[in-house]
């Protein structure tokens, strides 16, 4: 086990190796192209946008990483929570920060995307930890260094009962649930399944706020969108990334996770990462939770980046369908008007992720957000 990498294990844990990577970064000027495949398989081609960038150059741009993410290091030593889940012995991975600042009593559970990993809360994890926070950060089943077991069926309740046991097993009861794009998509599951663990529900650019395939994205078989998969290179997630996620912008602090989800489907377990991915863009086309927005009974506030155009599918749907997909302003607009009592803070200039493209302003809009819910449950 790398030293630099430790998974620790807690009471009734069992340790996972981990290894020291960090990936180069490396200069180049980026033409948008197109994106081909993987990410959200089948997203269009995104020709005619040229991004400049400095990018530093680094020791390694190749960076290979393991089917469980064996080789790269997360900010803070990981556990693993083990526990039976579909007659299968899995492992949810994840990290558990205590508070930096004078502590407050409260824990931050954040939820990661699909193409993210609990990793990509590094900055999150400072700024809540700072507050007073304890923070949880998992990798869920399937993803990142979290098992990915064959034979799974995944489903949005399954995650969110997966999550709700690992809060049990560390004797939480509540907490404050932030989620990202899918992590999102998933915080909205979690919070209808268990609405009195969650004292505020904090959605950055989620997912799942319109149904793709009602308004018209065919359904693509798991093996077709496999395939799709096998093709992801850097250089297709970084294009996508430029242009769905910091709203053409690029910058050398982006790297790091375009080359962390790189270097899985670079590694040996590429074929297990292909897979799985699949059958998740499946379960979140086939789980809208877009029709049960009105049914959160939580406090909620939404954070949405204008230029997010994020919609799974989009690239198998006709051209007409395509150009009403993931028009982030609108959606925001709606769904904020759809969760009892929500709150919007739109930013007119940024993308998907928010907490990564700006994390100083984001993360003084979440921390206000969280201390108007607490003022107001006073």
């Amino acid at each position: 086990m790398s030293q630099r990498d430790p998974i620790t294990a807690g009471a009734g844990e069992s340790p996972r190796p981990g290894h020291n990577h960090r990936p180069r970064l490396f200069g180049a000027a980026i033409l948008l192209a197109g994106v081909f495949a993987g990410l959200f398989a089948g997203l269009p081609a995104m020709a005619g946008m040229a991004v400049a960038s400095n990018v530093v150059a680094g020791e390694d741009d190749s960076a290979v990483y393991g089917p469980r993410l064996e080789g790269f290091d997360y900010p803070h030593p990981v556990r693993a929570h083990a526990f039976e889940s579909q007659r299968q012995h899995v492992e949810m991975i994840y990290m558990d920060v205590p508070p930096t600042g004078e502590a407050n009593g409260q824990t931050a559970l954040l939820l990661h995307g699909k193409n993210f990993c609990a990793a990509t809360w590094e900055q999150s994890i400072t700024a809540l930890a700072q507050a007073g926070y304890r923070v949880i950060a998992p990798d869920q089943v399937g993803f990142c260094k979290s098992s990915k077991p064959d034979g799974y069926q995944y489903a949005l309740a399954g995650l969110a009962a997966n999550t709700r046991g690992l809060l049990a097993a560390l004797g939480i009861e509540r907490s404050v649930v932030i989620g990202h794009s899918m992590g999102g998509m998933l915080a909205m599951r979690y919070s209808l399944m268990y609405p009195a663990a969650v004292e505020h529900l904090a959605l950055i650019g989620p997912i799942g706020l319109e149904d793709w395939q009602a308004m018209g994205v065919p359904y693509q078989p798991v093996e077709q969108v496999y395939a799709s998969e096998l093709r992801t290179t850097y250089d297709s997630i970084r294009d996508y990334q430029v242009a769905v996620y910091y709203a053409g912008q690029w910058r050398p602090e982006f790297e790091r996770w375009a080359r962390m989800q790189a270097g899985m489907y670079a590694g040996p377990g590429r074929e297990v990462v292909a897979w799985h991915q699949a059958l998740t863009f499946d379960m979140l086309m086939a789980q809208p939770v877009v029709y049960e927005l009105p049914l959160l009974r939580v406090p909620a506030t939404l954070f949405i980046g204008v230029h997010d155009r994020t919609a799974l599918g989009r690239g198998a749907a006709p051209p007409e369908v395509q150009a009403r997909l993931g028009d982030y302003r609108a959606l925001g607009r709606r769904t904020a008007q759809a969760i009892p009592g929500a709150v919007l803070v739109e930013y007119e200039d940024l993308g998907h992720s928010p907490h990564i493209q700006d994390p100083d302003r984001f993360h003084r809009d979440l921390l206000r957000a969280l201390a108007r819910a607490d003022e107001t449950s006073d």
